[in-house]
C-alpha cells in the first residue's frame, strides 16, 4: 500500500502558498474546484470547493480552501515528515514564524510544527 495524496484545509489560498511553497519548497501543480454538488456529497460542505496541489519527489497535498474551525480542545489528527537536519528545520520555522511545539519523551524529543492554519506535522530526523 503506498499512500497518494494528504488532504488538508487551509483557510485561504494565501497561507496555503506560504506554508507549502515558501516554506516547504513544494511546487504548486494545479488549481482544481470541487463542485457544489459532489463537495456537498463526500465532505458535507455544499459549496464549490477549491483545491490546491502542492507536491514534492515523496509528497503530494491536496490543500483545500476553506474556512475551518479548529475544536477547542486540539485534535491528535497529524502527518510526520522527514527532514535532513532538525535544527536548521526548527531555524527556519522560527524565521517565518511557524509555531514550533516540542516535548519529552524520555530521553528525547517531540517535535511538532504547525501550518498558518493549525494542521499539525510531526517532524522526524533521518536517522544517521
Amino acid at each position: 500500500m503506498k499512500v497518494r495524496h494528504y488532504g488538508l484545509a487551509c483557510r485561504s489560498e494565501e497561507t496555503a502558498e506560504r506554508f507549502y511553497k515558501k516554506f516547504l519548497g513544494l511546487k504548486k501543480s494545479e488549481r482544481k474546484t470541487v463542485p457544489a454538488e459532489l463537495s456537498g456529497t463526500l465532505f458535507g460542505i455544499p459549496r464549490d470547493l477549491p483545491v490546491l496541489n502542492y507536491a514534492g519527489d515523496e509528497v503530494h497535498f491536496e490543500v483545500f480552501i476553506h474556512e475551518v474551525e479548529r475544536p477547542a480542545a486540539g485534535s491528535p489528527t497529524h502527518i510526520c515528515l522527514e527532514v535532513e537536519d532538525l535544527e536548521a528545520f526548527r531555524g527556519r520555522c522560527q524565521a517565518m514564524g511557524i509555531p514550533v511545539i516540542r516535548a519529552p519523551r524520555g530521553d528525547q524529543w517531540i517535535t511538532f510544527i504547525q501550518d498558518y492554519d493549525g494542521n499539525l506535522f510531526e517532524i522526524k530526523e533521518t536517522a544517521a
